[in-house]
């Protein structure tokens, strides 16, 4: 293959990468030390069933297997390169690789974008011959891929240690955290799939690892550490289809949560969105579960790998110690689940062996003597009930406690139940042995009881993400030409920050419940204005330099005669004059009645795009910062998440016999609040503060704005 026959932009395929019939290991080497030697040695003993090509000028065979000094010389097409040389090679051996016929390429070397300089060269180097040649590029500074599927055994990387074979397809953005994480599931006994470093993320992306995860047969739960997304909408499409069509449930640990936060911004939504928040937001619609650690991410793992999805949310526990079934019953409670009512048959078929003393409500506590048969009775009889959708098995050790036995039990039970089984022996040695078969029979188990419930919650969080009701992005008729309008206006005259009124006539435009309003630049004109819109009115100053009005002097509220009209505005002209600021004109808008005031936001992030805001509103909301955020588009039901969850969404609700607040008024503004960002790149920020909200089918109002321009 030449260079003229290339196909430019050519679209990459990672079946090479996770499937090759023929590698190349471009600096293989003959020191056991060596990064080299071990990506040779752990392609071997992976048992791979294509061939393998060591490329080294210098040496004539490593680990018995005959070294092919240029990459020219192989006497074959390659599949996949893997390179571990010096930086400034790659970039050469790369395009000799891809004449080839490699489409897939492992870049382990070091050296790159990490260290600046010379070595964002090389890397934009290696994309554009990646571009150019259609090679799928993985890395560079990464660990390597494992691809556990037993008919291809294809160990690409330069882990200490080899995974089992299992379900689970690991990605990481870390390298070292990688190879430790793969130790700690091995102790764990929790097989994966695939594995997969994705370094600087030159080519190959978690974007395109996860959609080939999507179909993969092998893989039925997907795990990633990652420190950041660089295709913010492409992520949460794919990840949507895969938690949500595909049914295979994402965990997330994000690293980052405690970063400084967001930066200097102009509007309420700016500053309360931080990196960390925007994440949420993401990983919320996506259906992704994001995780607060490696260990919960590995134990709820472990259950989605191993165990039937809950059908509920009602929970049963076997104990034999009445504290830790009280602290389980408290994390139940606390995240989400419903203790299960046994049913009188279940009682009664209880009381047959449990001893009189024994509690014969949830939490079952099977008494501190209890041996592995009565464990076996009471875990036979409420996973037979029908109100308990998953049981939490609790043990301590004490002087009668049979761990290994009840142990046995649960793995049997297990194999005749389809509901979900987790555990949790409760110590360390003396329920080690324990402990040590239900990893080996792949029965989930957490050191405490508090994680447990963790993880059942969590996969009833799941199961209702699946059996969600599913609806569309809805497209409202507006006059965008006049919003467009307004827009060009402003960008003509080099406006960044839209003052009230231009802010007014586009949501407008876009048919926001906007109280009747006008912009005058006389006394006059305040008072004739005045009266087509209504008393009492509110008049507020409009000055490109005067951004907190209020701050300055430049509101003033209740006015009711021409009088009132005609001093207000006298007085707002004298605050330009005071602080030497150019006044455009004065607003005057029908002053609203009082009513629940929240706010609504946006701010475009940089790899997701618009990100929508919503919270209680007024002068509060950055003490409180009660606040939910969502990416646009966001779909009907969406709009209504963002109401439910902020801690004050129960003061929308009605409390102390106040009515409930128009929520459908709030969620149809926050819809056109997407529509209008999605239309309008040139929109760096909004906020709507506050939209004035009555009672429920009393509507709102939108009372104070602003719009930032890029």
């Amino acid at each position: 293959m030449n260079a003229d026959a290339v196909m430019t932009g050519k679209k990459k395929d990672l079946r090479a990468l996770f499937e090759p019939k023929v590698v190349a290991v471009v600096g293989a080497s003959r020191r056991p030390e060596a990064v080299g030697y071990a990506i040779l040695k752990n392609l071997l003993q992976s048992d791979f069933k294509g061939k393998i090509y060591p490329v080294n000028p210098k040496a004539d065979d490593v680990l018995g297997v005959k070294c092919i000094p240029t990459v020219a010389e192989i006497p074959e097409a390659i599949d996949l390169a893997v390179f571990i040389i010096p930086g400034a090679a790659v970039p050469a051996e790369l395009e000799a690789c891809a004449k080839k016929g490699a489409r897939a390429a492992i870049v382990i070397s070091a050296g790159f974008r990490e260290i600046g300089g010379e070595g964002v060269k090389l890397e934009q180097e290696i994309k554009r011959i990646s571009d150019t040649y259609g090679i799928a590029v993985l890395g560079p500074n990464c660990l390597g891929l494992i691809n556990n599927d037993p008919e291809l055994g294809v160990n690409a990387s330069f882990a200490g240690t080899i995974p089992e074979n299992g379900n689970v397809a690991f990605i990481s953005q870390s390298g070292a955290l990688g190879c430790a994480l793969l130790d700690y599931a091995r102790g764990e006994n929790l097989g994966f799939s695939k594995f997969v470093s994705l370094g600087n993320k030159v080519d190959v992306s978690e974007i395109e690892v996860l959609q080939y995860l999507k179909d993969d047969s092998n893989t039925d739960v997907i795990i990633m550490y990652l420190e950041d997304i660089g295709k913010g909408q492409e992520f949460i499409e794919m990840a949507r289809e895969i938690t949500g069509e595909k049914a295979k449930p994402i965990l997330v640990v994000k690293s980052g949560r405690t970063a400084q936060g967001a930066k200097a911004a102009s509007s309420h939504t700016g500053s309360l969105m931080g990196a960390d928040e925007v994440y949420d937001a993401v990983f919320t619609q996506s259906g992704v579960m994001r995780m607060d650690s490696a260990e919960e991410m590995f134990d709820l793992a472990s259950v989605f790998a191993n165990q039937p999805l809950m059908k509920g949310n009602r929970v049963a526990i076997v104990t034999n110690a009445g504290g830790p079934g009280i602290m389980a019953t408290d994390a139940c409670v606390k995240f989400g689940l419903q203790m299960a009512e046994m049913s009188p048959a279940t009682v009664a078929k209880l009381r047959e062996k449990l001893p009189p003393t024994s509690n014969f409500s949830n939490p079952i506590d099977v008494i501190g003597d209890a041996r592995s048969d009565r464990y076996e009775h009471a875990l036979r009889c409420v996973i037979a009930d029908p109100n308990v959708d998953g049981v939490m098995v609790l043990l301590t050790p004490q002087a009668m406690t049979e761990a290994e036995a009840t142990a046995r039990i649960i793995v049997d039970v297990d194999k005749e139940s389809d509901k979900t089984i987790v555990t949790c022996f409760m110590g360390h040695s003396d329920v080690e042995a324990g402990v040590k078969l239900l990893k080996e029979h792949k029965i989930p188990h957490c050191a405490f009881p508090e994680n447990s419930a963790k993880t059942l919650a969590a996969m009833n969080r799941y199961q209702q993400w699946l059996s969600r009701s599913r609806t569309g992005i809805k497209h409202y008729k507006v006059d965008r030409q006049s919003a467009d309008a307004v827009i060009e206006k402003a960008l003509k005259e080099k406006q960044k920050f839209l003052p009230i009124n231009q802010s007014m006539q586009i949501f407008s435009a876009y048919e926001f419940p906007v109280i009747p309003w006008a912009f005058v630049r006389t006394a006059e004109d305040a008072w004739e204005q005045a009266v087509k819109i209504g008393f009492p009115v509110v008049m507020k100053v409009v000055s490109q330099q005067i951004i907190h009005k209020v701050d300055v002097g430049g509101v003033r509220l209740n006015l009711n005669t021409a009088d009132d009209v005609q001093h207000a505005f006298r007085d707002i002209m004298a605050v330009g004059e005071r602080l030497k600021a150019k006044i455009d004109g004065v607003f005057m808008q029908r002053m609203a009645p009082k009513g629940r005031e929240v706010i609504l936001g946006m701010k475009r992030d940089p790899h997701f795009g618009p990100i929508l805001m919503f919270g209680l509103g007024g002068i509060y909301v950055e003490a409180l910062k009660d606040v939910t955020f969502r990416v646009a588009p966001i779909r009907e039901l969406s709009a209504h998440d963002m109401l439910r969850n902020i801690r004050a969404f129960k003061l929308l609700q009605g409390v102390r016999g106040e009515p409930p607040a128009d929520l459908d008024a709030i969620a149809d503004c926050l819809k056109r609040l997407s529509q209008l960002s999605c239309d309008h790149p040139e929109i760096d920020e909004i906020d709507i503060n506050p939209l004035m909200v009555y009672g429920e089918g009393k509507g709102a109002g939108v009372i104070d704005a602003r719009i930032i321009l890029k």
